[in-house]
């Protein structure tokens, strides 16, 4: 199963993909995480990655598609993948269509996690993420942290992004809906494309996910473990 996630900032798509991923067997692709591996790994694309973030530019593109299309190429994503993070432009959907036409495989569904924009807020406004750089985060109203402050993984300071401001929030909000219309309009005209209520508990949500890739076995599972 290939499954592709769409969703604001807020709308809890790394934590519903790392259940995707646990539920199926199937590994998570995350292009912060992969760019940070390359960063940590000094690799050449990690190298040119660094460098342009610590000049406070975007990382491109190309740069972000070849990453991508290296880890496609690891023997575990055979069996399938979750994709959280790419593709953001259409330029990557491109280029994840060539990708899959390489390798002969296709997409199982790329799905749409709508969630209301105060409630995005009310969500990014609580966060907190580990100093350490290790993609830990955590919630002052959902899910704090055992040592209020500190990181529960590895004791790392625990902090707010600047920009997650109310008024930043909405204002990156703007931005999403604005570069993901012409990508969510793409899958929707593949038939590809399924939108899930990303409102409720975790559980509610990555339960409703299940049902929407016609998995009702595995919801059954998913409801009962409550994880």
């Amino acid at each position: 199963m290939r499954v592709v996630l769409f969703g604001p900032p807020g709308a809890g798509k790394g934590t519903q993909a790392r259940r995707l991923s646990r539920r199926l067997g199937i590994p998570h692709l995350s292009t912060g995480d992969m760019l940070r591996d390359h960063v940590r790994r000094r690799t050449a694309l990690g190298q040119r990655a660094a460098d342009l973030i610590d000049a406070g530019q975007l990382v491109p593109d190309a740069l972000i598609t070849a990453v991508v299309r290296g880890r496609l190429r690891h023997p575990d994503t055979a069996g399938g993948y979750v994709l959280d993070g790419f593709p953001r432009s259409a330029f990557q959907v491109t280029a994840l269509d060539t990708m899959l036409a390489e390798t002969g495989t296709a997409l199982t569904a790329v799905l749409d996690l709508v969630v209301d924009e105060e409630e995005v807020v009310r969500r990014i406004g609580g966060r907190q993420i580990c100093s350490r750089d290790n993609g830990h985060i955590f919630h002052l109203h959902s899910a704090p942290a055992a040592v209020r402050g500190l990181c529960d993984h590895c004791g790392g300071e625990l902090y707010q992004r600047a920009d997650d401001t109310p008024a930043t929030v909405r204002d990156r909000l703007a931005v999403h809906r604005a570069s993901t219309a012409p990508l969510t309009a793409h899958y929707a005209g593949t038939g590809l494309l399924r939108t899930v209520d990303a409102t409720g508990t975790t559980e509610e949500v990555t339960a409703r996910i299940l049902q929407t890739l016609g998995l009702p076995g595995v919801l059954d599972t998913a409801v009962a473990q409550g994880s």
